[in-house]
């Protein structure tokens, strides 16, 4: 993959290049302000599809008609993903532009999500101010060691951390485990004060309540049957995008005073370049790089960024082929600045290990 940078460092210095990225930053201020209209639409066009897909494959559950719950299941995922696309711009506060209104809509469809509003907000945000920033690692990412780091763990430390990025453990039980139980208790906040146990516990009530109606509506295993396969399949995706948005070869890590919130938003976040279809139901997240320098963007207006400043497309692109290759990608190498596989990791200790002396 080739990351194209429209201003990487160079003879001029660190500082000519994070002044680049600063005037970045002015460029997609201009493109703050949502549509309020534009706003109500993308919520009413993605929660009312939703319902009416539930609905559909309850009706089809309910008429013995397998293949198109096999068939509406994987559409209604992709459009619980949209919605938490829309709850993350609410977190932002950028998809009404309105603090109150922003909290009050993303809190409503977290209930549909199964992630608590306030408690994700805060953790998310400290993933957008930290990103890229090695001494800053540990919330909101995924686990991401250095090679130094990985050779210097115990043999059981390396067997876990090669279980924790197995794709199986990553897509599959992972988001599982993530938004089926992780977050009904407020893990690595349970000291922050009230409120994420506050929102958490109250999106629990909430998610019990509108379960067990439906139960009571459609009994427990058309319950589980549909709404399982639909939450796990949009976990499993979310997983995937948050994953290829910044665990790519050219993706940036350093440490303070090298790292800067500028140029690790830019450069350590990917484009990935997907069909339009998919840039719908995914509201755009894979514009990610222009998302992590200007968050108060709205999702529905990063494409208006590129077509005004096509250089901005080229930036840490990734087309959806290249994408299926990152998953080998799993340790920072601080010498070459990119990450490596394990592989590449191993032959490396190896030359070296070759390389000192034989003793006498």
């Amino acid at each position: 993959m080739k990351n194209t940078r429209v201003s990487p460092l160079s003879s001029h210095g660190a500082a000519a290049t994070v002044d680049r990225e600063k005037a970045w930053l002015k460029i997609l201020s201009t493109y703050r302000q949502p549509h309020i209209g534009r706003s109500t639409f993308e919520l009413t066009a993605t929660l009312v599809p939703f319902v009416l897909l539930w609905a559909g494959a309850w009706a089809c559950l309910h008429f013995g008609y397998w293949l198109g719950v096999v068939l509406i299941v994987p559409v209604a995922a992709g459009f619980l993903l949209r919605l938490f696309m829309l709850q993350h711009d609410c977190g932002h506060g950028s998809f009404f532009g309105r603090r109150s209104l922003d909290d009050w809509t993303g809190r409503m469809i977290s209930v549909l999500t199964l992630t608590p509003y306030d408690y994700w907000r805060r953790a998310h945000a400290v993933h957008h101010a930290s990103a890229g920033n090695l001494d800053e690692r540990g919330v909101g990412d995924i686990t991401t060691l250095t090679v130094a780091e990985y050779d210097a763990l115990t043999p059981g430390g390396r067997v876990r951390y090669r279980l924790y990025r197995h794709p199986l453990v990553m897509f599959g039980i992972g988001p599982a485990w993530l938004f089926l139980f992780k977050q009904r208790l407020p893990f690595g906040m349970m000291r922050s004060g009230a409120l994420p146990w506050v929102s958490t516990m109250a999106t629990n009530v909430a998610i019990a309540a509108l379960s067990g109606i439906l139960i009571w509506a459609v009994g427990v295993a058309p319950f589980l049957l549909i709404h399982l396969p639909i939450v796990l399949l949009a976990g499993a995706a979310g997983v995937w995008l948050f994953y290829v948005q910044h665990q790519f070869e050219d993706t940036h890590w350093s440490r303070p005073p090298e790292w800067t919130f500028q140029y690790a938003a830019m450069h350590g976040a990917s484009h990935y370049d997907l069909p339009q279809p998919l840039r719908w139901i995914t509201g755009n997240i894979g514009m990610h790089h222009l998302h992590h320098l200007s968050s108060r963007v709205p999702f529905y207006r990063l494409p208006e960024v590129i077509r005004d400043h096509p250089e901005l497309g080229d930036m840490g692109r990734i087309t959806i082929r290249q994408s299926l290759g990152l998953v080998k990608l799993v340790l920072w190498d601080e010498a070459s600045h990119r990450l490596i596989s394990f592989r590449e990791a191993h032959a490396r200790e190896t030359v070296a290990r070759s390389a000192l002396p034989t003793p006498a």
